[in-house]
């Protein structure tokens, strides 16, 4: 087992405070945005391992695994080159026949202190497509217009930590128009006739595709309007209003109020598959992710917008906002169930007194302490600290606070 030292990464939509408080440090006046805990290669994990020297090689524990009770020193690495050294010893044999020798999944901390961008995810089928596609066409992979950088899925699962808003999933159209037509805004009137006047599904794609192309200028003067009458109407307009105010004239803001807007108390999750538009807008949560960089996005973003692919992968579908809440079993896991196998997403929260808890898995874990001083094995864990367990080595967690157990399903 291993103790991480993870990165955070500096995006201009992340809290100054939340992440920095979560870690008992103080604030440096930039934006914190997410904290990331894995092998993906922008930003992996570090942690020691003790260098193999000489023929005589490591120093092994029990378990199989390098241990610092002995032998040559110690150094830095990533959790990928640890992995990639010997992936099924981290990994265990039936994630690495599963998913291949790589850890299928990130989990993050992330601080939204502004609105991300309004953006899907392609399923897996069309992620293969659409990177052998554009691998084919010879589209550099950090082209600005590049859509696939790979060929996977990024299913995505955040759990609230504090009050958390978001957008997830196309409203009802009649919804979505009474919404629009409160404004009193005269461009958006067309839009609102679409939304009531056609099936669902065609209104939905009619009115975005409309959004996304319709004249810079105009859309801007559109905008602008719609964001003081929702300033001005407050309620239900509000979260709009607050988004207009972090980006100005971006057809995002209207594209917004076609989806549900949901509000996560502390302990709820929202699960996020393939072709459901969304965007976090404030609020700190544990996310977990496919490990993939496939996004399209739809608005509130300076970047490329993809218009003609995003309307293949978008599921123009109305569907009620999908707050999961945890799965008590009688160990004391808190699981929240969700529909793919990359990962697994479950909470532990320790009383004071309460009995040892045993972790042994045949798959890799993370394990991240978000309250509390709990101990995993020898480790005393604090709030944002957190550890690598490899496939089949033993672990308990005891002490008092709360743990969430990433992993995967083989």
């Amino acid at each position: 087992m291993d103790r991480l030292s993870n990165t955070v990464r500096p995006y201009a939509w992340g809290s100054t405070t939340a992440i920095p408080e979560l870690l008992g440090t103080a604030p440096t006046d930039e934006p914190q945005a997410e904290m990331w805990m894995g092998a993906h290669p922008g930003a992996p994990s570090r942690l020691t391992r003790p260098a193999a020297s000489g023929s005589a090689g490591p120093a092994t524990g029990s378990a199989g695994h390098a241990s610092g009770s002995a032998g040559p020193a110690t150094g830095e690495q990533t959790l990928t080159d640890v992995i990639d050294a010997d992936p099924e010893r981290e990994l265990g044999s039936a994630t690495v026949r599963t998913f291949g020798p790589r850890l299928p999944f990130l989990l993050k901390l992330l601080a939204a202190g502004a609105p991300l961008s309004l953006q899907v995810h392609p399923d897996l089928e069309q992620a293969q497509q659409g990177y052998a596609d554009e691998e084919r066409r010879g589209v550099p992979l950090d082209a600005p217009h590049r859509t696939y950088k790979d060929a996977n899925h990024k299913p995505e699962l955040i759990c609230a930590l504090t009050p958390f808003d978001g957008l997830c999933g196309f409203r009802r159209p009649a919804e979505a128009a009474d919404l629009i037509a409160a404004l009193g805004v005269d461009s958006l009137k067309p839009y609102v006739d679409l939304l009531r006047a056609s099936p669902e599904d065609r209104a939905l794609r009619e009115v975005l595709t409309a959004i996304l192309t319709a004249d810079p200028d105009e859309m801007t003067h559109t905008v602008a309007e719609a964001a003081e009458a929702a300033e001005r109407l407050g309620g239900a307009h509000a979260p709009y209003a607050q988004i207009a105010h972090h980006y100005p004239g971006d057809p995002g803001v209207i594209a917004a109020m076609l989806l549900n807007h949901v509000q996560l108390q502390p302990g709820e999750a929202m699960f996020l598959g393939a072709g459901v538009p969304h965007a976090y807008l404030d609020g700190l949560g544990v996310e977990i992710m496919a490990n993939s960089d496939n996004v399209l996005r739809c608005g509130l973003t300076p970047k490329h917008i993809d218009v003609p692919e995003l309307l293949r992968i978008v599921r123009f579908e109305a569907t009620e906002p999908a707050v999961l809440r945890p799965e008590a079993a009688p160990t004391g896991e808190e699981l929240y169930e969700t529909p793919v196998d990359e990962f697994r997403l479950s909470r532990y929260v320790l009383p004071p007194g309460g009995a040892p808890v045993d972790l042994t898995a045949a798959t890799p874990q993370i394990l991240l302490c978000t309250a509390g001083a709990p101990r995993a094995g020898q480790i005393a864990l604090a709030p944002g600290e957190s550890v690598f367990v490899p496939a089949d080595e033993t672990v308990e967690v005891a002490g008092t606070g709360t743990l969430f157990r990433a992993t995967v399903v083989v």
